[in-house]
């Protein structure tokens, strides 16, 4: 049967048959418990393919990632998607991000579904400890929260992007903490802890980084460095490049190949670098136009440049050193590969879409046979074979001989073009029809997890009320004006009881004395701002380039409340003024619940 026959079945079973071999254990390799090895896994935010001197990139210096290249493995072709949420859940579950609910990047698009099982949950029952320090973007009330999903320890935040990277306001496992020092090096630093406490065990550290995604903020060590580089490799098309942004990208990555080589160092001196798995990747292409190696795209695109990112992965127990891996793979295949490395099975019934690589990473793979890797974003999919793209458009690629995707062949070879449309459109039909309207409340008041924050990224402003600014993940609520103005969460509360309540707020002198009320079915609790609160806004002091449609930050104010009865189930969450006898009522950052028990 030639494969454009294939019918439905046989086009899943395809898919999924590989993935569904992964969770058997290995054979051949004999090891205890205490011999497991222990996985690191790193993941950069916004950090194209050709951000690393590894790629041939001489305008920044990566010494300590390409050095794990130099001794394990580096994939030649490696796929993620488009933007940062979805490729953080591909690489969770190893299933393409529509199954798992996740359709976009904010407002609670981001979420993971709560029914899916992730990599934390998979190594956690085999009795990992698990780590995760840094942007989780994948939900962020309980249980779509990292300590609801595998992870015992989790330290950064939950949104899409932060604000400052400087002493910024963070979390450690649900508590509202103050960072210390520049976010990458803090994160790291609790990811050194994790490791230290942890080295008598087998663990498994998640690191998913923030940079370079912007604000374009780096100490200055790096980016002095940088400043004045001319930047000898540019982008293909160099009037788009701004160079200042540039710059600021690439020490940026330069910090993080510092921290890179902190982690390593750690496992030098722990003495656990032999029989620890070390992966480091990104989530998606670069965040500005930049040298990529004449890719075309870049973030938030599914053209080659938009997808293709650096993966390394070191294991000197296993991995031949120098070894480089040309066949196609992608994040959906981690967890089935770490899965099949450790000897533990993958958690959860349902079928993945990656496949173990660990015949490539072990072995010559000669006999791996070609496959399909398919991307998603706001509705366009293009697909990838070992030498095609078929991009959202219908056009094809011959990515051998036309690595810039500049000519289409779609005309030159209709059979291969037609063979691909045929598996996009099953792809469609089989992925994308599960994937109905978001309909999913923000969830409140489980025990095992009392505390529940509602940012305003998930609430919705109506009447004058706005955001800080166009992006929500990071913004707060204000022009709050008048009685009329509200703001609402579309709740579920898991059990009925008294929270106890707190609202983040700021508020100038000249306005206090406001009185509102927060309201859920037929019960109310008023409060009022008695207290002015106006810090000055933070961030703009450490900016190297214009932050665009991301909000500046600023310090709020705990504003308790009391006790608030809510009844379980599923209802709006209203905040509205009572009385407003100033300019404003006050600007919301969040609410917090924690059930009393």
């Amino acid at each position: 049967m030639k494969r454009s026959q294939l019918t439905r079945r046989d086009f899943l079973r395809a898919s999924f048959a590989g993935a569904l071999a992964a969770v058997v254990p290995v054979r051949g390799w004999a090891q205890g418990a205490n011999e497991r090895p222990n996985i690191v896994v790193i993941l950069a935010d916004d950090q194209g393919w050709g951000d690393l001197s590894l790629h041939g990139n001489v305008n920044l210096d990566t010494p300590n990632i390409d050095s794990l290249a130099r001794d394990g493995a580096m994939f030649d072709r490696f796929f993620v998607c488009a933007v940062c949420a979805p490729t953080r859940a591909e690489f969770l579950t190893g299933r393409y991000h529509p199954r798992g609910g996740v359709h976009g990047v904010t407002t609670g698009a981001e979420r993971l579904n709560v029914d899916e099982k992730t990599i934390g949950d998979t190594f956690k029952t085999a009795g990992y400890a698990t780590g995760a320090f840094g942007k989780w973007h994948n939900g962020t009330q309980y249980p779509y929260h990292p300590n609801g999903r595998g992870f015992d320890e989790f330290y950064g935040f939950c949104s899409g992007h932060w604000g400052n990277y400087f002493d910024p306001i963070l979390e450690h496992n649900g508590k509202i903490v103050r960072g210390k020092g520049y976010i990458i090096d803090d994160l790291t630093d609790h990811a050194l802890e994790f490791i230290e406490r942890n080295k008598n065990k087998p663990f498994f550290c998640y690191l998913p980084y923030n940079t370079p995604h912007s604000p374009m903020q780096v100490p200055d060590r790096f980016f002095d460095r940088l400043k004045a580089s001319p930047l000898r490799m540019r982008n293909r098309d160099p009037e788009k490049e701004e160079l200042e942004k540039t710059r600021c990208a690439l020490a940026m990555c330069e910090n993080i190949d510092w921290n890179v080589g902190r982690v390593l160092q750690k496992l030098n001196d722990l003495k656990l670098a032999e029989n620890t798995i070390v992966i480091y990747f990104s989530d998606n292409g670069p965040n500005s136009w930049r040298w990529n190696d004449g890719m075309k795209g870049r973030k938030g695109s599914t053209d080659e440049g938009g997808l293709r990112v650096p993966c390394v992965v070191r294991w000197p127990a296993r991995i031949k050193p120098g070894k480089k891996i040309p066949q196609i793979a992608g994040a959906i295949d981690l967890l089935p590969t770490l899965a099949d490395l450790a000897q533990i099975r993958v958690v959860g019934g349902k079928p993945l879409d990656g496949v173990s690589i660990k015949t490539l990473l072990l072995t010559d793979g000669e006999s791996w046979t070609d496959r399909m890797i398919f991307s998603h974003q706001s509705g366009k999919v293009s697909v990838r074979t070992q030498r095609y793209r078929l991009d959202y458009t219908g056009k094809l690629f011959d990515m051998k001989t036309d690595p810039g995707q500049n000519h289409d062949f779609s005309k030159d070879r209709p059979q291969v073009a037609a063979r691909l449309s045929e598996a996009v459109a099953r792809w469609k039909d089989e992925v994308l029809s599960e994937s109905p309207k978001d309909d999913r409340p923000f969830p409140v008041g489980y025990v095992e997890f009392p505390t529940t924050f509602l940012p305003a990224r998930d609430g919705v402003p109506h009447g004058n009320v706005r955001r800080s600014a166009k992006a929500p993940n990071c913004s707060y609520f204000t022009n709050w004006i008048s009685a009329d103005d509200r703001i609402t969460w579309d709740v579920e509360v898991a059990n009925t009881g008294d929270f106890d309540t707190v609202l983040y707020y700021t508020c100038p002198v000249k306005d206090i004395g406001s009185t509102f009320e927060l309201s859920f079915d037929k019960n109310r609790i008023q409060g009022s701002v008695t207290e002015a609160h106006d810090p000055p806004l933070v961030g703009a002091q450490f900016d190297r380039y214009d932050r665009g449609s991301e909000s500046f930050v600023k310090d709020f104010r705990p504003l308790r409340l009391g006790r608030f009865r809510l009844e379980k189930g599923r209802g709006e969450l209203v905040l509205r003024a009572l009385n407003v006898p100033g300019d404003q009522v006050m600007d919301v950052r969040s609410i917090r619940l924690t059930l009393l028990r």
